[in-house]
């Protein structure tokens, strides 16, 4: 049965060549599943991992805008929409220069499981461009916005796709993005995105929902090891929404975290990172990290510095995908890293996994440790369709119980597939199972 998945592998990557995010992102998950095609034959049978890796809908579109000298510019837009057994697609928009097809089908691909391991009812998608909204004025955002729903509003509704942010989209362009599309719909429907501001159908917990989750997960594998996070030394790589609000939840629940990052280099503070200077410089002033040494003499600004080499217990990759690879992890369990969590999608390479997991130490892979957003968003939509509000603590909650719920489930799946402890194992075969009883529940589509 393995040799049947490396075939199923083999042709995938045939059938998308060049893509190699999205093949990393299969290999991970199809490198779990023997056991589950010998325990269920009939998924083999049906061919449902060959249906689940083949998106439903490829949606490739020119975005034109205008920049503030008059000068015409043209991005390419993407949205894959990858599978919709369990549900509306749901998944988040990306704009970085970075983005091409392969990585919004990885992202896409990962957002199925993820979606199914919170137990709503909502499939998997993503989307994004190549645009890089830094260094851009706020009236070229708007347009470049504008041009990309004047385009995807189309394919998108609330019983059809429903997208939210992610790296590079935040409020400021998902306000945007809805204020085009009500333009456009004539519609006022509040459901079509998530993430929206507060004031206009947003949801609170929604903006911390993430790096919060990704806390949870983390506190729940250490209750496992009888251990907590209090007193623990912490290392949040990013300064963006996701490391953010790790960083403050890992606070609250008594935890230290001493650095940041962001894409030019490390801000190291033992006393503890100054949290309220961090949201003002990267959410207010939209400024470096860098800037952080000119307010606390006693942190260290490592220019292009790796975080991954300093000392810590805990471990929260919230940036971007691939950002820890072997060395990194080996230099982590060297210096006694007990635990990480991934608050980004495929922070880490499949070298630095298996290290983690040959090490012993207690790994959650993004699949489940950063569903926490995803999850929130669900709650948005719930909201937005009884046309209610809920508080910040009733909020919060539910996230918490979900993410409970989610460590519970790939924990116990882990367990009975052969794997204890493993909870890549658990994460992959707990939501393949979901989505692939769904697809055959639904017929040949």
């Amino acid at each position: 049965m393995v040799e049947n998945v490396e075939a199923i592998y083999q042709r995938i990557v045939a059938r998308n060549p060049g893509e190699t995010e999205f093949h990393q992102a299969v290999k991970e998950v199809l490198e779990s599943l023997g056991p589950v095609l010998v325990k269920h034959p009939e998924f083999a049978e049906l061919k449902i991992i060959e249906r689940i890796s083949e998106p439903e809908r490829q949606i490739i579109f020119r975005v034109p805008w205008q920049d503030d000298r008059g000068e015409i510019h043209i991005n390419r837009g993407f949205r894959v929409e990858f599978n919709s057994a369990l549900g509306v697609y749901k998944g988040g928009l990306r704009f970085h220069p970075s983005v091409y097809l392969g990585i919004i089908k990885f992202l896409g691909f990962e957002q199925i499981f993820k979606n199914a391991l919170t137990g709503l009812p909502i499939g998997g998608a993503k989307g994004g461009s190549d645009f890089d909204p830094k260094g851009k004025s706020d009236n070229e955002i708007m347009r470049f916005c504008q041009s990309f729903m004047t385009e995807l509003y189309r394919h998108l509704g609330e019983h059809t796709d429903v997208p939210a942010g992610d790296i590079g989209v935040g409020g400021r362009e998902l306000g945007y993005l809805f204020g085009q599309y009500k333009r456009i719909t004539n519609r006022y429907e509040s459901t079509v995105l998530t993430g929206k501001g507060i004031s206009w159908g947003g949801s609170l917990v929604r903006t911390e929902a993430t790096g919060y989750g990704a806390v949870y997960f983390v506190r729940e594998m250490l209750k496992m090891r009888k251990e907590s996070l209090e007193g623990k030394t912490c290392i949040v790589s990013g300064s963006g929404n996701v490391a953010i609000y790790t960083m403050e939840k890992l606070a609250e629940l008594g935890a230290k975290v001493i650095a940041c990052s962001d894409s030019n280099g490390v801000i190291v503070h033992e006393k503890g990172i100054d949290l309220d200077l961090v949201k003002r410089l990267k959410e207010v002033e939209r400024r470096r990290i860098s800037d952080y040494a000119d307010h606390h003499k006693d942190a260290k600004y490592l220019a292009g510095g790796n975080i991954w080499k300093i000392p810590c217990q805990i471990a929260m990759p919230s940036a971007t995908q691939n950002e820890i690879n072997g060395n990194d992890a080996r230099h982590l369990v060297g210096n006694g890293c007990i635990a990480v969590g991934e608050g980004a999608n495929m922070p880490t390479t499949p070298e630095g996994v298996k290290i983690f997991l040959d090490a012993g130490i207690a790994y959650g892979p993004g699949k489940a440790a950063n569903a926490g957003g995803v999850a929130t968003s669900a709650l948005e939509m719930q909201q937005n369709a009884s046309r209610d509000s809920w508080s910040f603590e009733y909020t919060e909650r539910k996230l918490d119980d979900i993410m409970t719920r989610i460590h519970a489930s790939t924990y116990e799946t882990a367990e009975e597939y052969g794997a204890a402890g493993n909870y890549v194992v658990g994460a992959n075969v707990a939501g393949f199972i979901k989505v692939a009883r769904a697809v055959v529940a639904l017929g040949c589509i």
